[in-house]
């Protein structure tokens, strides 16, 4: 039995570590980097990251292969569904103005292994991101002196037919990527200067296709005759759309630099709109334009825009659209190398990853470890992979971190708000938990306010109101541990109001009759995880059921119809429970409207896209993950900053105080120590003094 009983407690422990949070300083503006960029800095940042090659490459190939001109509703309906995401982005940017994106947001609010599998699955995405882009870029430059680079390295240099890899070594790709890293070392104005730059070239070209591009524009091109704006139907623009969705990926480059922006309470939310906006509109207008100069299945998917033109007439735009393109890649390549390094940075600073790439150059005020160590990794997979091999692989690292990002949303959204660490009993910081978990011993009674839930779930670390005997007005007391606990009477006895908005984390007053019974005694905030956890559990079997039932598992469909009825009510009700509960309603930054069900839409269709990618990179992802898990628990679980800020707390005792109004006026206290979780309760000293108003609660006890 002691042998069982020591295992779960080192289950337990474990268990806590994994899932603990990170806290937030006081000062969360404070930074070792350098808080430089402004709202169009980051919006140009944005709008690089998501126009790129996609907009000369993967317009063409949508509308040929998959929508045709019906690609139009495809860029809007995966704009939309982006939105969701963005976001839910823009929210956490705003409150948790610190590198690490995904990382980050997932860390305070989720946990300590989840935030590293997000990070570690990113710095995945934004290396093969990159490497793609490089590749890309080369072939692009290369069609123009009709592959004369690529003859001379196949002849000159060395060919291989290993499978994985290139043919040839790419030393243009990898080139590129070894240049670009260079230039971001010098420091984020000299990243965002080249990153404004190509971005007005890039701009102007697409303002130069959509002007004569609507000029030699024929309506007949969308008529019946070529087989209508919707020749692969509805299903043809669903599908589309699941592939223009990846065009948006690249707004998170904004939420990645909140730590380097000037005010991002304001400027990260508005970068991210108005990116997004021009993103979208650009992509939408652009294959307009295409679908309309020419036929959709004549199209080119190689090289869609420039071949539009030269069957035109107008061979000489070609050039034009070229010098386009690769400005539009070149503002990918900075995007990447200027995201991937932060995040890397933000990990080791946290003590999760090697401690050498969290150095910043006290000139530059960049992680130039960071930037030259991952841009070198990324020219070498530039150099060795193909790039069909790069981009079979991307894209699911960046749906797993939306979805935990929108998780997240819901689960700070009602959470009760929380002291940070170091505020000693001054401002609270909502986006954060106590570095530790403190019980307090048992037999304490938790308190309620006229306006609070019941007794049973109210936290003990929030400040308590007391009602005077003669009905006065209300007065807040709190110790010096920011442990006070007043016990009141049951509010049932009519003296407890009729307040109608509850803390965060409790349920709504009006489903206090319905629920109350089964929810009323759970902690505040408690329910909430829970519900998102069945959430996302029966959006993982609905969208299972969606993309498998029909061909690979070949269900009867009576049992299809069964199991996404199921499901779907499982979502449903998971959401409603969610929507039953209080918000956090008094943020001054920017919030996700209609939560929870903006993020819990935003969940349903990242898992759906996640589904449909390729058992292959599943195969590849559970390998990476598994690498992952190793780096974790030999260095990350042992350097963690926020478990060594918990050992320091341990065996520091902390004193609270128990009040217990009594229906005659008179007080009963209870002084207790309060240990750490894991410790023994040391004493308990209880003793009742002279009947006592609560105005002569003035003091402190120490």
């Amino acid at each position: 039995m002691e042998t069982c009983t020591r295992g779960c407690s080192s289950a337990m422990r474990l268990c806590g570590k994994l899932n603990r949070l990170k806290t937030l300083e006081e000062d969360v503006m404070a930074t070792s980097l350098k808080r430089c960029l402004s709202t169009v800095d980051l919006t140009l940042l944005g709008v690089g990251g998501m126009v790129g090659s996609g907009l000369y490459v993967l317009t063409g190939t949508v509308a040929k292969d998959t929508a045709g001109p019906a690609v139009v509703l495809s860029f809007l309906i995966a704009g939309v569904a982006s939105l969701m995401a963005a976001l839910c982005y823009a929210e956490f940017g705003a409150r948790v103005p610190k590198t690490g994106s995904a990382y980050m947001f997932t860390y305070v609010s989720v946990g300590e292994i989840w935030a590293f599998l997000i990070g570690w699955n990113v710095i995945l995405e934004y290396m093969i991101g990159g490497a793609a882009v490089a590749r890309a870029w080369s072939g692009y430059l290369d069609s123009i002196f009709d592959h004369r680079i690529q003859n001379f390295t196949v002849s000159h240099v060395m060919r291989w037919d290993v499978p994985f890899l290139a043919h040839y070594p790419d030393m243009l790709a990898a080139s590129i990527l070894v240049v670009a890293s260079f230039f971001i070392s010098f420091g984020v104005r000299v990243s965002s200067w080249l990153n404004h730059i190509f971005s007005a070239v890039s701009m102007a070209v697409i303002l130069f296709v959509l002007v004569f591009g609507f000029a030699l524009a024929d309506p007949q091109n969308w008529g019946a005759r070529e087989g209508g704006f919707t020749p692969f139907g509805i299903s043809g623009v669903l599908a589309g759309t699941a592939t223009c969705f990846y065009a948006f990926v690249g707004f998170d480059v904004i939420a990645a630099s909140s730590e380097e922006a000037r005010d991002p309470q304001k400027a990260i939310p508005m970068a991210t709109a108005i990116s997004l906006g021009l993103a979208a509109t650009a992509y939408v207008l652009v294959a307009s334009v295409l679908t309309l100069m020419v036929p959709w299945h004549s199209l080119d998917p190689n090289s869609a825009l420039a071949d539009a033109f030269y069957r035109r007439g107008y061979s000489w735009a070609g050039f034009i659209v070229a010098v386009g393109s690769i400005c539009a890649m070149n503002t990918v390549l900075l995007s990447n190398l200027f995201s991937l390094p932060r995040i890397v940075y933000a990990m080791a600073e946290d003590g999760l990853f090697f401690s050498v790439f969290s150095r910043v150059n006290p000139v530059t005020k960049v992680p130039v470890v960071a930037i030259l160590v991952f841009g070198s990794l990324m020219a070498l997979m530039a150099l060795l992979f193909d790039l069909e091999a790069l981009v079979q692989f991307l894209s699911i690292g960046t749906l797993l971190a939306y979805t935990f990002v929108a998780a997240s949303i819901i689960v700070l959204r009602y959470q009760p708000e929380r002291k940070s660490a170091s505020d000693g009993g001054g401002q609270k910081t909502d986006a954060s938990s106590s570095s530790g978990p403190i019980t307090p011993s048992p037999g304490v009674t938790k308190a309620t306010t006229p306006c609070a839930a019941p007794p049973a779930t109210r936290q003990a670390d929030e400040t308590q109101t007391l009602t005077t005997p003669d009905g006065g007005e209300l007065k807040e007391y709190e110790s010096f541990s920011d442990k006070l606990q007043l016990v009141e009477r049951d509010p049932s006895d009519g003296s407890g109001g009729g307040c109608d908005r509850r803390p965060p984390g409790h349920l709504k007053a009006r489903w206090e009759p319905y629920l109350g019974r089964v929810l009323g005694h759970c902690e505040a905030g408690g329910v909430v995880p829970l519900a998102v956890t069945a959430l996302m559990v029966s959006a993982v079997s609905l969208c299972a059921v969606l993309v498998f039932g029909s061909s690979p598992l070949q269900l009867p469909p009576w049992s299809f119809g069964l199991l996404v009825a199921i499901f779907s009510l499982t979502y449903l009700l998971s959401l409603a429970l969610i929507w039953a509960h209080q918000q956090n309603l008094n943020l001054k930054t920017f919030q996700v409207p209609l939560v929870p069900f903006v993020p819990g839409a935003s969940i349903l269709l990242n898992l759906f896209l996640m589904l449909k990618l390729s058992p292959l990179t599943w195969i590849r992802f559970t390998v990476w993950v598994a690498i992952g898990l190793v780096v974790y628990f030999g260095y990350g679980i042992w350097h963690s900053k926020e478990g060594l800020r918990q050992q320091q707390h341990q065996g520091a005792e902390v004193v609270a105080a128990r009040y217990v109004v009594l229906p005659g006026g008179s007080l009963v206290e209870t002084v207790q120590s309060v240990q750490p979780e894991g410790q023994e309760h040391t004493h308990t000293h209880t003793h009742t003094p002279p009947a006592t108003s609560p105005n002569d609660l003035a003091h402190t006890n120490r």
